[in-house]
């Protein structure tokens, strides 16, 4: 990752447009979604800056006013749109909690310290964050449960995080042993 993209934050995403007025949908990433209002302007990837005028719950969200963006159309052209904070403006993380762009990048090890890739991303689908590790060698990438048993070791001073691969996910992939060339369905 780029030393630039290390120094600021994702801590939101703007979605649909919301009414005619150019009120959006904004998704929140910090800790306390609602603090998201307190870290602004933000800085979107190529460069533009974001102000919220008014914030407002929603049912999975928040409804956002943002400054300059007086119609549907307008706020139409947002969707999807990330916005940034730069790194110092965010709380130090507490003990055994990390952004995810401190991860994303680093070496990851086995308990006896033998190289296995590199953490690519970090992955929230609902249950749980998950850690996405490019392996040495290989084409395919692994999904981890970010973990204190999958991942019992984070060192970010070090640039490495250990972990204990779960049974199993080094293991080439072949058909089970009872499918055959012969038989391509599973007895």
């Amino acid at each position: 990752m780029p030393d630039h993209d290390r120094k600021r934050i994702c801590v939101a995403r703007i979605g649909a447009a919301h009414g005619v007025r150019g009120e959006v949908r904004l998704f929140s990433f910090t800790n306390e979604p609602d603090a998201v209002r307190h870290y602004g302007p933000f800085v979107t990837a190529d460069g533009r800056t974001i102000e919220i005028a008014a914030l407002r719950p929603a049912k999975d969200c928040f409804v956002a006013r943002l400054k300059g963006v007086d119609d549907r159309n307008a706020a139409e052209r947002l969707r999807n749109v990330e916005l940034f904070v730069s790194r110092e403006r965010l709380p130090a993380a507490e003990a055994d909690e990390f952004y995810h762009a401190d991860l994303i990048g680093l070496a990851v090890v086995d308990r006896d310290g033998r190289a296995l890739g590199t953490v690519i991303a970090m992955h929230n689908f609902g249950a749980g964050d998950i850690i996405e590790v490019a392996l040495d060698g290989r084409r395919s990438t692994v999904m981890l449960p970010f973990s204190e048993a999958v991942v019992p070791h984070v060192d970010i001073a070090g640039g490495r995080v250990t972990v204990e691969l779960p049974e199993g996910t080094l293991d080439d992939e072949r058909p089970p042993d009872d499918v055959s060339p012969d038989n391509p369905e599973p007895a």
